[in-house]
């Protein structure tokens, strides 16, 4: 019995002494994402505002590390976007392709592989996947899009409800584990972190942290401390604000521009749906020129006002992490779940497959095996980043995931000779919140090809606005201020790109019957005479529907028919088990 004992003992030294070696050998990941950051508002990636110097803390981190030039996202909207990043999958597979989809816990894929790794995993701040992420070992995320003051939370392992007045005509209830804390979400969000650092972390097991703040999401609401932050100082504009030159289509135009005041969301008056004047430039006297670059200034003020909480709140984690010794042991990842509109084309908010809306910051710092100060264009999206992420915990990328590590990127800056050569975009919200057709684009290196559809997903097979295409030659105009799509000279490479649009679109399994759109987007493909014949006939009916009062268009209703056929398919799942 002794000796067994002895026997006993040995072996569970020996056990515990390859966890520590293993913790010890697997560095820590902490995943930083702010909502609607965008690299223009990011010093490492230049730019007009790069002078007001608003993110000193990430451009050290970038400094220290590597710079994707050429990181993009699938579906530029919160929900796809961040379902994209913990499936590894595109949105027509990983069942989220708008914003109020749900991620069940089944297909928290990236949290399950990294518990499966080894690692402590923990999500604090944003979620906005709707159910739980009860994958991770700890969560403390905010309900839906959350509140900048005074926060509530939903917290793994607490008990309580929590009542909250919305609107003057609407109480909501929050729990059965809701918290309430005070401040501003941003500080609110770096102090859970904190204390899940000081308090919950396990030393002996190495931690994956995905780190996610709220802003700097509209309606930027910065702490108090911001107020003067900028107050008085002049924000470049962007070039193509006043002046949208020969950006767009008849899909995002309208035939000789009928549709221009009601497609896209904008900073001046132009959108008559929804824009900044309304808010912030309210007086009728200003020119339009005036009013746009009035709201202009207090929307950017705004945003920065909020980067820079987000830029101080995480040098608060980066200090922690240095005074405990983990800093260079740690994988650091900054991104935003997408990009941003700053004015750009006069447009706001993101969603557009356009370079504003779906290029992605992303920087990344470990000494360990990443050169400081390096950068590369390789060309990677979101359904990449779990993949990556798995690969520096040492787990192989799983079957069911469609993205592939850049992990030999990161550390090398060369690009394996069977590396993507293009992006794949599908933003499907077709019309809603911010008045954007729904459409498909390809990203190359050098092009840009992009065909609007213009119907829902949920089962619409006709347009509601316009189908048109779109050419960008990057290397040329990285504004994307001049369509080529109808030059003559650029008609076999258009003829190229469609085919390799085609291609990534079986590849990734989207172009099925299943998904009704399919069919307008077989119709319209070559877009011949007759096509576009019908296009001009659309842009027409959109603006009879104008004048006899059924636009705009009925996106609540819209959201109403998929909460119906969601809550059916939920039934029918139940009725399954």
């Amino acid at each position: 019995m002794k000796i067994s004992a002895l026997v006993a003992g040995l072996a569970l030294m020996v056990s515990v002494s390859v966890m520590a070696n293993t913790a010890q050998n697997k560095p820590n990941i902490l995943f930083v994402m702010s909502d609607d950051h965008t690299s223009q508002a990011i010093g490492a990636y230049g730019g007009r505002l790069a002078s007001l110097n608003p993110t000193p803390t990430i451009d050290s981190i970038a400094k220290e590390g590597v710079v994707m030039e050429n990181a993009f996202c699938h579906n530029g909207i919160c929900t796809p976007s961040r379902a994209c990043i913990m499936t590894g999958q595109y949105s027509a597979i990983n069942g989220c392709p708008v914003l109020i989809d749900h991620l069940p816990a089944e297909r928290q894929y990236l949290s399950t592989e990294m518990n499966k790794a080894g690692y402590q995993t923990a999500v604090i701040g944003k979620w906005h996947l709707h159910d739980r992420p009860s994958t991770f070992d700890y969560y403390k995320v905010l309900p839906g899009q959350g509140y900048y003051f005074n926060p509530i939370f939903f917290e793994k392992g607490k008990t309580g409800t929590i009542e909250r007045q919305v609107r003057k005509d609407l109480t909501r209830v929050f729990g059965p584990d809701a918290v309430e804390m005070e401040g501003h979400s941003t500080d609110c969000i770096a102090d859970s972190a904190l204390e899940w650092f000081k308090t919950k972390r396990d030393p002996d097991q190495p931690f994956f942290l995905k780190l996610h703040f709220k802003a700097p999401h509209d309606y930027f609401e910065s702490a108090p401390r911001y107020e003067s932050y900028l107050a008085d100082t002049f924000i470049p504009e962007p070039e193509n604000m006043h002046d949208r030159k020969k950006h767009g289509s008849i899909a995002t135009q309208g035939h000789n521009g009928e549709l221009i005041p009601h497609i896209g969301s904008s900073i001046g008056r132009r959108n008559t749906q929804r824009n900044y004047t309304q808010k912030w430039a309210k007086d009728p006297s200003l020119s339009d020129d005036e009013a746009m670059s009035q709201a202009y200034q207090i929307y950017l003020k705004r945003y920065l006002r909020c980067v820079k909480g987000v830029d101080d709140n995480l040098k608060r984690v980066v200090d922690y992490l240095k005074a405990e010794g983990l800093y260079d042991n740690t994988v650091i990842m900054y991104t935003g779940d997408q990009g941003m509109y700053l004015g750009e084309h006069d447009y706001q908010d993101k969603r557009w497959g356009y370079e504003e809306g779906m290029r992605m910051p992303f920087i990344v710092r470990y000494p360990k095996s990443i050169q400081a100060g390096s950068r590369t264009d390789a060309i990677v999206e979101n359904v990449d980043f779990a993949p990556t992420m798995l690969d520096f915990a040492g787990v192989p990328t799983p079957d069911y995931m469609q993205g592939r590590s850049f992990k030999s990127v990161l550390e090398t800056g060369v690009e394996p000779a069977d590396w993507k050569k293009a992006a794949y975009y599908h933003y499907q919200m077709n019309m809603m919140h911010h008045d954007n057709p729904a459409h498909i684009a390809i990203r190359t290196k050098r092009y840009k090809l992009i065909m609007f559809y213009g119907t829902g997903w949920q089962g619409e097979d006709s347009p509601d606005t316009p189908p048109g295409w779109e050419l960008y030659d990057l290397k040329n105009d990285l504004g994307e201020d001049h369509n080529l799509y109808d030059h003559p000279e650029y008609g076999d490479i258009i003829s190229e790109l469609k085919d390799e649009l085609k291609g990534l679109r079986k590849k990734y399994k989207v172009d099925g019957s299943e998904f009704a759109y399919n069919k307008v987007i077989e119709e319209y493909w070559d877009y011949d005479a007759e096509a576009r014949a019908k296009a001009i006939e659309i842009s027409h009916q959109v603006i009879e529907r104008i004048k006899n009062g059924t636009w705009p268009y009925d996106w609540k209703q819209q959201q109403k028919r998929v909460r119906e056929r969601t809550r059916k398919a939920e039934l029918e799942k139940k009725k399954a088990h």
